[in-house]
């Protein structure tokens, strides 16, 4: 299996039993048997159609920023995107990898002097991670500024489809659970004042660091908005904020964020979530859904 996958993608591209911990921002879980590290669409498309040959798990991984890892680790492959990294600009268009992070996209922008990523700036993931979910913040969401999406279809295609050919809701896409693999996108902004894309970033860090639990390690928002609600204002009007199981805690600042205080583990996140959800389900009538992802 080592052999395979270094002939494929390079010997210092393949980490064998790396903690998970070390790859999620939630710093929870256990080693992965393989993390494969492609650094282009063609290795990215000889790995995935190798292992689906071989019928072996894998999953896609970026920064792992909506992500809680199972204590056990992850028996098969870890395809981990950050080797995708391309960056480019093009008038009012953004050239981005699947593995660039979202902040790197918005310090582009404002080089640039183009607006309309302001919002996303402060989301600590990558493209790939904020299209796959359709991840937002502040009102606005990916699929307002994408025009275009590079991906690996079911059948090993490379595929290119504009915005109005992708199923884009709330937190869920054409790519959400079908086994897709996004490579590449494009962005369209527009041109605006740099100095008042300077200061609407700054105003959104300002809400994030002041707002959120950033001093310890989450996957951000635990729960999904439920329709007409949030779920912090249901969990802390249940008198859930500070509850903790082990080292997980419901965020005395922000009752939207499951925290890491300290040695928390995936059953301590689980078993506190599923305690939320039910106090919130008998005071509310409401039954929560998990934004992260179980891995």
């Amino acid at each position: 299996m080592k052999e395979k996958l270094i002939n494929l993608i390079g010997e210092e591209n393949v980490l064998i039993n790396e903690p998970l911990k070390n790859y999620t921002t939630f710093k929870i879980g256990g080693p992965a048997d393989y993390i494969a590290m492609p650094k282009n669409k063609e290795q990215v498309a000889a790995l995935i159609k190798f292992l689906k040959e071989e019928n072996i798990n894998y999953i896609i991984l970026g920064n792992g920023s909506n992500v809680l890892a199972s204590d056990e680790g992850y028996r098969g492959v870890i395809v981990h995107t950050e080797g995708l990294s391309e960056l480019s600009v093009d008038g009012t268009l953004i050239k981005a990898g699947a593995g660039v992070m979202l902040k790197g996209i918005a310090n582009l922008a404002l080089e640039n002097s183009l607006k309309g990523f302001e919002e996303l700036s402060g989301i600590p993931g990558t493209l790939g991670g904020a299209i796959y979910m359709n991840g937002g913040a502040y009102g606005r969401e990916i699929k307002d500024v994408l025009k275009e999406v590079t991906y690996l279809d079911d059948k090993g295609n490379i595929v290119t489809k504009g915005i109005s050919e992708l199923e884009m809701a709330y937190r869920k896409t054409t790519f959400t659970g079908k086994g897709y693999v996004i490579l590449e996108a494009v962005l369209c902004l527009e041109k605006g004042n740099k100095e008042e894309i300077k200061e609407k970033i700054a105003e959104v860090t300002n809400k994030r660091v002041t707002k959120q639990p950033l001093k310890y390690p989450s996957a951000g928002s635990t729960f999904k908005r439920p329709a007409g609600d949030f779920a912090g204002r249901l969990i802390e009007e249940s008198g859930l904020k500070g509850y903790s199981v082990g080292g997980a805690q419901v965020s005395e600042l922000h009752a939207g964020f499951v925290i890491n205080t300290g040695g928390a583990t995936c059953k301590d996140v689980i078993e506190l979530t599923d305690y939320v959800k039910k106090v919130v389900n008998e005071k509310f009538g409401i039954m929560l859904e998990l934004e992260v992802v179980i891995l």
